[in-house]
């Protein structure tokens, strides 16, 4: 067991007052050395990887194989209407004169439509003037009188009775008499239009699945469809002979009405 330092220090001191010079020299006892402390650290724990983190973004597929065709449709139907725009037009020296006559010409050309079997809803006035009738010889301005007209738009339902309609106004309002213009028409282009679609949409996948084919594909589901262009219903000129014509009667030529359609498809291809 080691001694303190301070009581050895107090016995020296005690043997020397006494005389014993002996003990004055005897060595100084050693103290035992403090141990150093002895740092041990302990292995370092091993410190976790961490994990990897997703990336949030998917890796994009790569882009189907597509093929892109223009389809174009077009369904015709005959005429099932005949739009007319007749008319009446009178000169006299007079306005009063000229307004007078034009009256009695389009009382007499109504009268003659009617006649026909036309529905009041299928008779309106498209216009009605009363103008100046001028003399310009040798540069000057001199009135001659006045011109008076009235114009009608008539719709005729039964088309075959077309040019009994425009001769019986040319009967009743003789050389006052005006036909403007005769357009034959459907009354509702809608389900023509709509054939029109479906034989531009038929047109569209016969063409892709053709090219399909051509690939050693199989045609897949359709990524996208526009229609680029859309035709309204028009008369088309009769290839064959007139009809219509009669005894008494204007021969006209109905022909047929025909609509068309345009679409763009794209589809994929398996």
């Amino acid at each position: 067991m080691p001694l303190s330092r301070r009581p050895v220090a107090a016995a020296v001191v005690f043997l020397l007052a006494l005389g014993v010079p002996a003990l004055a020299t005897a060595p100084a006892l050693a103290l035992p050395a403090r141990p150093a402390a002895v740092s041990r650290l302990a292995p370092a724990a091993p410190v976790p990887t961490p994990a990897p983190v997703p990336d949030p973004t998917p890796t994009p597929a790569s882009a189907p194989a597509t093929v892109t065709v223009t389809g174009e449709g077009s369904a015709s139907a005959p005429p099932d209407v005949a739009v007319v725009e007749a008319g009446v037009e009178t000169s006299a020296k007079t306005s009063q004169s000229a307004l007078d006559a034009q009256n009695q010409a389009a009382a007499a050309l109504l009268a003659a439509v009617r006649a026909q079997g036309v529905a009041e809803r299928d008779i309106h006035t498209r216009s009605v003037t009363l103008t100046p009738l001028h003399d310009h010889t040798d540069g000057a301005s001199r009135l001659t009188g006045y011109q008076a007209a009235q114009f009608f738009t008539v719709r005729v339902r039964e088309v075959a009775r077309t040019g009994a309609v425009l001769q019986a106004v040319t009967d009743a309002a003789g050389d006052a008499a005006r036909i403007d213009s005769v357009v034959f028409d459907v009354s509702d282009p809608a389900p023509l239009q709509a054939r029109a679609r479906e034989a531009a949409h038929a047109d569209a996948r016969a063409k892709a699945e053709q090219y399909a084919r051509l690939s050693g594909r199989r045609l897949g589901p359709l990524v996208s469809l526009s229609e680029d262009a859309s035709t309204y219903p028009r008369p088309v000129s009769p290839a064959g002979e007139t009809s219509g014509a009669g005894i008494g009667a204007v021969p006209v030529a109905p022909g047929e009405i025909r609509a068309g359609a345009t679409v763009t498809a794209v589809y994929e291809l398996d």
